[in-house]
């Protein structure tokens, strides 16, 4: 259970309601005890009537009415103090369960992205539910089930050996014969159940990609060849749980089989006991029985318990593998750092580690607060690696990246990216409302603001035209809306932040060359005093930086103005005349 020890946190944190909960269950245990007891005691009475040892039928009559009262009312208090020992352990694993999928995400939120290029969401989606339901059962319904399973073992043992002491031997003499078994079927209990999960994780990786792709899957008409592969993954998932189910399904006919020889032993010994005088009250044969079937459930608990430690172990062990995993990128200063937007690159190269790919080579550039700068370039020059560095979702291992005159790595991780408004080239968007989506920028940005943001982005007009207009709920990813007016409303997400540092990923790439125009237009306003990064593919875009770079397989070939560059031959000359040649057709 070594890979469990990591939930003792919270078992501590919740130790309070863990323990007035297991007091609860001893006390609804021992108000278990008294049934047998009063039937025991009913059956003497009953015996002592018929034999002639009592002759007073309303002592008979008390005696028995006394008997049914106390087992009613001890009955009633059972269920009751059930209840409440539900209502406690069940609600603090419900807790835990809460707080580690929160230490989970939080943690998700602190990995590099070079860890999500690793896994697949999928797994990471099935690890947070799943795994942690199962661990779930661990710190809820096994603690309960234990905590019942040893006071009744411990407490009507005791007091068997207390009555009959030999009659007990043979009555709990299958009990070594059933530990044994539990042992051996719970080691094989983890392995399947690890895989299990495995395999969980397998389908929920391949449906999750389906249902992201399924524009895909029915453009090129593959919806049978998806349906094979799904319905192979899940016959696979299939046999691994039957192989497991098959395990499990040894446990209740195994406890059913030794009680049912428990049961034989205590007629047949307590009966030729008793026969012989060495049992005094035939009741106690009929508590015994009592006790003895009142051990089935906690006795099959003890199969059940274990079989949901060992899947919570297997489960645990796949959610410890990420909360193990250290974020590539740490935030080294807690304090915040005042941010002006001063940037620099310093013979700065960098690989990425999961390709090995040399994105950037011996980079060197400045753009200071209110500058603007035009990044151009192929697909693969290594232009959006220069906005990933200065967002900080890598860490630089050859040259010098500054903010301010700071290297990046001594700066406030929080400050730094609050500072930042980035829009990517893939714009994404959440299912929820374009107002929403908007405020993701500014949590507590006013309605007004919201639509100012629009009208600089260009795209106010496009959503007062939806009928809900901006309370409009988008599909997943943003699908309601069109490429442009993606990259749109991601625009107006970051202009809507205000912030140091604006960058610009190739995102005006889905809209038309007139409202290109009209939002960088608008951009250069805003941006007076702050730093702009434009990435783009269109000279259109770049023409009005401050300063221009050209970007050719990680390397920056040219670098001036507008003027400077299409006076120069090379690359930024070529470029302009194809543009403007396809402008004109």
């Amino acid at each position: 259970m070594k890979e469990l020890k990591h939930l003792n946190k919270y078992l501590l944190k919740y130790r309070g309601r863990l323990l007035l909960g297991m007091f609860i269950t001893i006390i609804a245990t021992v108000f278990k005890l008294v049934v047998p007891m009063k039937v025991g005691d009913s059956v003497d009475v009953v015996r002592k009537k018929v034999n002639g040892e009592i002759t007073d039928m309303a002592f008979v009559e008390t005696e028995l009415l006394k008997n049914i009262l106390l087992i009613l009312g001890a009955t009633l208090l059972t269920a009751l103090f059930t209840f409440i020992m539900r209502q406690t352990i069940i609600i603090v694993s419900r807790k835990i369960e809460f707080d580690l999928k929160n230490e989970i995400f939080q943690h998700y939120q602190k990995l590099s992205l070079g860890f999500y290029k690793q896994n697949r969401t999928g797994d990471l989606m099935n690890r947070i539910s799943e795994d942690v339901s199962k661990v779930r059962m661990y710190v809820g319904p096994a603690i309960m089930y234990s905590t019942t399973t040893i006071t009744l073992f411990v407490v009507v043992i005791s007091y068997m050996f207390y009555t009959a002491p030999i009659l007990t031997l043979y009555a709990i003499a299958p009990l070594p014969v059933l530990s044994i078994a539990v042992y051996r079927l719970s080691i094989t209990i983890h392995k399947r159940s690890t895989i299990v999960q495995q395999y969980l994780s397998k389908l929920t990786t391949f449906t999750q990609e389906s249902f992201s792709g399924i524009a895909v899957i029915k453009a090129y008409g593959i919806e049978p060849r998806t349906n094979n592969e799904f319905v192979a993954l899940s016959e696979g998932s299939k046999d691994k749980n039957i192989d497991l189910a098959k395990v499990q399904a040894l446990f209740f006919p195994l406890m059913v089989l030794l009680i049912g020889v428990s049961n034989i032993l205590v007629i047949y010994i307590g009966g030729s006991r008793y026969i012989s005088g060495q049992i005094q009250d035939f009741g106690t044969i009929v508590e015994f029985l009592i006790y003895v079937n009142m051990l089935t459930w906690p006795v099959a608990i003890v199969g059940w318990v274990t079989s949901m430690i060992q899947q919570a172990e297997a489960s645990q062990k796949r959610i410890n593998e990420f909360l193990s995993t250290e974020p590539a990128i740490a935030n080294t200063v807690l304090e915040a750092t005042p941010i002006k937007g001063k940037i620099a690159f310093n013979n700065l190269t960098f690989t990425y580690d999961d390709t090995n790919i040399t994105a950037l080579k011996n980079i060197s550039f400045k753009v200071n607060p209110g500058e603007t700068l035009a990044i151009i370039g192929n697909t693969g020059s290594g232009k959006s690696t220069i906005l990933e560095l200065i967002g900080r979702l890598y860490d630089v291992p050859e040259g010098q990246l500054t903010v301010d005159q700071t290297s990046i790595t001594q700066l406030n991780l929080d400050s730094l990216r609050s500072s930042i408004g980035y829009v990517p080239q893939d714009a994404f968007l959440f299912s929820d409302s374009i107002k929403n989506n908007i405020r993701f920028g500014k949590e507590e940005a006013s309605e007004e603001e919201v639509i100012a943001a629009a009208k600089k982005a260009s795209v106010h007009k496009n959503i007062i035209g939806f009928s809900k207009g901006y309370e409009t709920i988008l599909g997943e990813r943003g699908i309601t809306l069109s490429g442009g007016q993606k990259q749109r409303v991601s625009i107006a997400r970051a202009i809507i932040k205000d912030p140091k540092i604006l960058l610009f990923d190739d995102c005006l790439s889905a809209v038309d060359t007139e409202t290109e125009e009209e939002i960088i237009q608008n951009i250069h306003k805003i941006s007076a005093n702050k730093t702009t990064i434009i990435v783009s593919h269109r000279i259109s875009s770049a023409k009005n930086a401050d300063k221009i770079i050209v970007l050719d397989d990680g390397k920056i070939i040219q670098q001036g103005t507008h003027n400077e560059l299409v006076n120069t031959e090379g690359y930024y000359k070529e470029l302009y005349s194809k543009q403007l040649l396809e402008k004109e057709m």
